[in-house]
């Protein structure tokens, strides 16, 4: 087995702390036996692997995720652009029209 150290919200650290003074062992015995109980059944496993990849994508995701999101911002600002273009355009035919009628 291997250990690492691992950084946990103050107040699961309380709480993961409490559990294991109730139950007379230490908090690395509580984390690992909560890993095994999340992770033995396959269906809750393969939640937790979607729900990570949607809050943390991986790397490559997340860089083509920024790109669409960033060509997306783009178009959207450039049809902006575009229809305030053609109102200006509008709003010039129109007072042109005016003008020209006696």
């Amino acid at each position: 087995m291997t250990k690492f150290m691992v950084s946990l919200p103050a107040k699961w650290e309380t709480f993961l702390k409490r559990l294991a003074v109730d139950h007379q062992v230490d908090l690395d015995s509580v984390i690992r036996e909560l890993c095994v109980w999340a992770f033995t059944n396959s269906e809750i496993k393969k939640q937790f692997e979607l729900w990570l990849d949607d809050a943390f994508p991986p790397q490559g995701e997340a860089e083509d995720k920024a790109r669409a999101a960033g060509a997306r911002e783009r178009a959207r600002e450039e049809e902006a652009e575009e229809a305030s273009e053609e109102e200006a355009h509008e709003d010039r035919d129109y007072s042109e029209d005016r003008e020209i009628a006696p």
